[in-house]
């Protein structure tokens, strides 16, 4: 009787770059759960719906009712059931009447409600009392393409993984002393630097990709000489947004270079043997396996090669990729699928084969802190939630609280 719903609430808050998202609260006998969706700016075609026709408004207006009488009742804990009520409720392949947003935050505070209600934090509830593993957190330094100005780089995100940190304190410290560190090495280069913020908190210097590149992974040397543990850079390529179906080819305007795959796939090559890598993500446009499997087969050995767009946290698209070896890394966004249960299909999937599993945010945050349990619970080696700003050190501070509470914390293995 502990956690059978009694309410369900759906209000409309702001995300982190001032856009409507859902929050949702779950009331149990004995437990409060509250959760709210993020948004992406640039998304696989693949995701399902965010909102319906009609937005956040839409949702509170019309849907939330529907919800309620649906739920109120059902036993929170059984998470897979209440999703599966979501799904038949939409009645869509992609979400398209209640909307992914709205399903993922009702299932995110599900879970939390019914964690609530038995005294756990959501880690234990989700993944077990013998849980002591913290994740790496992988943190955006830089930002280029649909995250900054048409000045930018093309390439999306300049990250950084604090490979030699021995607790999470330490690993996002370390983050934030290689950020700070940019900022003077941007402005060493280019002199019209305001300080100006990507929207992941991530600066945007007006600097080719690959004086971009430089920096990165001159900051990251000197911040690992100075803390004594290495720092290794990172991508996120986002290669869609500059893929060009029409001539073939991924255009690079800040460079004013053209590259067609098999040129891609060198370049891409090339960035990582010529900086050491630690993972690329999007290398390639959503729908290129084959581009993926080349360059997987050429550095996989050396570097995580991670599908965001290409799979799209889809259990079934991943099968896909499986099958034809085009990744060896799988970023997790619940909301690009719509309910905790299928995006848990999906980690264990990857774990399976040997595909490291990066829980992510997305561009559009909220305070929400979630992600940071569901890294621990399922034993992600990465959490991908940047390094400053407010709606991301929300998630990061949350590891730093979780790893307090541990018997015997330890930081994950990439293997």
């Amino acid at each position: 009787m502990d956690s059978i719903i009694e309410d369900v609430r759906v209000r409309k808050i702001l995300d982190s770059r001032g856009n409507p998202t859902v929050e949702v609260e779950i009331i149990t006998w004995n437990g409060i759960g509250r959760a709210a969706a993020p948004s992406g700016a640039s998304t696989g075609s693949r995701e399902v719906m965010s909102f319906p026709e009609g937005g956040v408004d839409k949702v509170i207006a019309e849907i939330e009712d529907i919800i309620s009488s649906e739920l109120i009742g059902m036993d929170a804990e059984y998470l897979s059931d209440i999703d599966s009520v979501l799904r038949e409720v939409d009645g869509t392949d992609n979400m398209s009447i209640i909307g992914g947003n709205t399903t993922v935050a009702v299932s995110m505070a599900a879970a939390k409600a019914a964690a609530a209600s038995y005294n756990l934090p959501l880690y234990k509830f989700l993944g077990g009392n013998m849980k002591n593993e913290l994740p790496f957190p992988l943190g955006n330094m830089m930002n280029g393409g649909a995250h900054a100005g048409s000045n930018a780089p093309d390439i999306q995100e300049f990250l950084v993984v604090p490979v030699g940190a021995k607790n999470i304190s330490e690993a996002v410290f370390a983050n934030v002393s290689v950020h700070k560190k940019l900022k003077e090495l941007i402005s060493l280069k280019d002199s019209n630097f305001t300080g100006g913020k990507g929207d992941e908190g991530g600066w945007v210097p007006n600097v080719s990709n690959d004086t971009a590149l430089e920096i990165q992974t001159q900051a990251c040397e000197e911040v690992s000489n100075e803390i004594g543990f290495e720092i290794k850079p990172a991508l996120d390529m986002a290669s869609s947004e500059f893929w060009d179906s029409d001539k073939g080819k991924y255009v690079y305007g800040q460079d004013g270079i053209e590259r067609d795959i098999g040129e891609q796939v060198e370049y891409v090559k090339d960035i990582i043997e010529t900086y050491g890598m630690f993972y690329v993500e999007d290398p390639f446009d959503e729908n290129d396996f084959e581009g993926f499997s080349q360059l997987t087969a050429a550095c996989g050995d050396k570097c995580l090669i991670c599908g965001d767009d290409l799979f799209v946290t889809n259990s079934e698209i991943l099968k896909k990729g499986i099958e034809q070896k085009a990744a060896n890394a799988i970023i997790i966004k619940p909301n690009q699928i719509g309910s905790l249960s299928q995006t848990y299909a999906t980690v264990k999937l990857a774990k399976e084969n040997n595909v490291v599993p990066v829980v992510s945010h997305r561009s559009g945050e909220t305070t929400d802190d979630t992600i940071a349990h569901l890294a621990v619970a399922w034993g992600s080696p990465i959490i991908k939630t940047g390094a400053v700003g407010g709606e991301r050190i929300a998630k990061l501070n949350e590891l730093i609280r979780i790893e307090e509470e541990l018997s015997d914390p330890t930081m994950n293995s990439f293997k």
